[in-house]
């Protein structure tokens, strides 16, 4: 109370003067305030993915933890009291993901690496290319391809194929359908040289494996597409029924059933037949030779070299229409021409209908 009476005891020019030099007080203690160190910051992550680094702002956002960027957006920095706590939080929630390097792995290449590590890099950036062109689909959170590449060798027998696993990640509450799951192992078959479709497997993050459908008729199961086409086929049957004789015994006085069984069996037959060319005409000559011998009698001179053999006695002359012999026996050879016939029958279907 005292103070305050001297203060209302004071001068108008004294009670101004109080009043600005309280206001500069305050004034300096919020200016060094702002202007004093604040709280240290480190680095949470840095080097993150444009996702990555979206998804781990988001979730400090979500936990109240200040955050700001290093120059050039490298690296996310938080205060240093509560970097550990955020790093835990963080990692409970599976951020950040990471993503596997792709063809910049191999783009500053460095002196003095062997070829076997050079093939690991190339291997490795696919493998990364490919991860990220599964991530592109919507239902798919992360992905991770591993590819099986032999060894080339130069003799067919020890030659063996590529092979490829894809593990997916998908996102709560999404699917992928057989048509994305086939999209995916075409993908890779398409990718890696002499890579067959039945070599990829596509596994989800439960374990199950996705692309079972794809090679249902190697392994004899139920392909999901040929079980809709009998549904299909079914449902048109009782619908032709219905409306045939739903005029007859009005509406809704009639149900109808229908199983179809299908033969989805391909049948395909090659047959090669051998005709000889027994019509000189039709014959397809594969090659011609004609020996000739001609006998000539008569009375030779003397010739030849010195000796016994040219002091033979000379031949008989023989009369003059059996002078001169000769023997023509020509052999033909014809080719025999295959007649090749290709057929291709698809199964049919059969339906055993009850109505009521």
């Amino acid at each position: 109370m005292a103070f305050l009476q001297r203060i209302s005891m004071l001068a108008p020019r004294q009670m101004v003067a109080l009043i600005f030099g309280v206001g500069a007080a305050v004034a300096l203690l919020v200016a060094a305030w702002s202007w004093g160190p604040g709280p240290e910051y480190r680095v949470l992550y840095s080097n993150l993915s444009d996702r990555d680094g979206g998804a781990v702002v988001a979730a400090l956002g979500q936990m109240n933890v200040p955050y700001k960027f290093s120059e050039g957006g490298g690296a996310i920095m938080v205060p240093a009291s509560q970097l550990y706590d955020a790093r835990l939080k963080l990692a409970s929630q599976g951020l950040p993901k990471g993503s596997a390097g792709g063809f910049e792995l191999i783009e500053n290449p460095r002196l003095g690496l062997t070829q076997f590590q050079e093939q690991v890099h190339y291997q490795r950036a696919l493998e990364g290319e490919l991860a990220r062109t599964i991530q592109t689909l919507a239902a798919v959170q992360s992905a991770r391809v591993h590819l099986a590449i032999p060894k080339s060798s130069a003799f067919l027998r020890d030659r063996q194929k590529p092979s490829a696993s894809v593990l997916l990640t998908l996102y709560p509450g999404k699917s992928l359908e057989r048509a994305q799951v086939q999209g995916i192992v075409h993908l890779l078959a398409t990718s890696v040289p002499e890579l067959p479709v039945k070599s990829v497997s596509v596994l989800d993050q439960s374990g199950a494996l996705l692309s079972a459908h794809a090679h249902a008729d190697a392994t004899g199961t139920v392909d999901p597409g040929k079980l809709a086409y009998a549904q299909q086929v079914e449902a048109r049957y009782i619908q032709r029924i219905i409306d045939i004789l739903e005029p007859i015994t009005g509406p809704n006085n009639i149900r109808a059933q229908v199983t179809v069984e299908i033969d989805f069996s391909h049948t395909e037959q090659t047959a090669e037949t051998y005709k000889p060319n027994q019509d000189p005409k039709d014959a397809t000559m594969r090659s011609q030779q004609t020996s000739e011998s001609r006998d000539a009698a008569g009375a030779a001179g003397p010739g030849g070299v010195p000796g016994p053999a040219s002091n033979q006695p000379p031949a008989r002359r023989l009369p003059r229409n059996r002078r001169r012999r000769a023997r023509r026996s020509p052999d033909r050879r014809g080719a025999i021409r295959p007649s090749t016939t290709r057929s291709t029958r698809r199964s049919g279907s059969r339906a055993s209908r009850s109505g009521r």
